[in-house]
């Protein structure tokens, strides 16, 4: 398990942790996916000697509590008005950039990955938080795979029509998605917030650089309908 005062943003709450844990309110402890909710909440829970649960929906992760005075609760989102505790929330790698060398080491010294390691490892963005930062050390540790830098951009829009300049943008917001997501789709298609059934239609409209897989060439219906009026001409006979 990382160590409590590794986790990002601990300066800021770590001074009243032996606070947090004498208080006998419900705790609410939130943050990005992979930022330490997890473990934070676990170890909180077992140093208050109290239950301890993770949810994704803030609803049922209320009503718990409700039921569960001086609970501890890990969410992934802010905590609802209505509800009476506490709140902690623990930033993004991008929040505390400081924190990076200290946990990159631990999560080494747990994977096994001996130092010295590449700059490329603490690069940030970071979006996966600690999760990232693991599967970044596996993989170099097994085969010597560095995060790709960032996708130059966002595109320069030469066109002056919207159609064509949506076209750019979606194909530079998906590649670099793919891209941050190591290919792995399913993360992909959450970054982006869509389905997984429309991230493989742009991805058959883009391509995907990471599995090296080209575009089909099918255009979306907005352009479809833009380019025959580009390339008109004036009907025959007309001066």
């Amino acid at each position: 398990m990382i160590p409590l005062p590794l986790l990002p943003g601990f300066g800021r709450w770590g001074a009243h942790l032996e606070a947090l844990l004498a208080r006998p309110e419900g705790l609410w402890i939130q943050g990005p996916a992979g930022s330490g909710v997890s473990t934070l909440a676990a170890e909180i829970a077992r140093r208050r000697g109290c239950d301890g649960a993770e949810f994704d929906d803030p609803g049922a992760g209320a009503a718990w509590l409700a039921a569960h005075p001086g609970g501890v609760v890990a969410a992934r989102g802010p905590m609802p008005g209505t509800l009476a505790c506490l709140e902690l929330r623990l930033p993004a790698l991008e929040e505390d950039p400081d924190s990076i060398p200290g946990l990159l080491a631990a999560l080494a010294a747990e994977e096994g990955v001996p130092a010295p390691w590449p700059p490329a490892l603490e690069a940030l963005p970071c979006p996966g938080n600690l999760r990232e930062l693991r599967n970044r050390l596996l993989r170099w540790k097994l085969l010597g795979q560095l995060p790709e830098p960032e996708v130059a951009g966002p595109p320069r829009f030469e066109a002056e029509d919207l159609a064509t300049n949506l076209h750019e943008l979606e194909r530079f917001l998906l590649h670099r998605t793919l891209r941050r997501a190591y290919g792995n789709r399913v993360e992909a298609a959450t970054r982006l917030g869509v389905s997984r059934r429309q991230l493989y239609l742009l991805i058959r409209r883009h391509g995907d650089p990471v599995r090296g897989e080209s575009a089909s060439g099918d255009l979306p219906q907005r352009l479809r309908k833009r380019r025959p009026a580009q390339n008109s001409s004036p009907a025959s006979g007309t001066r």
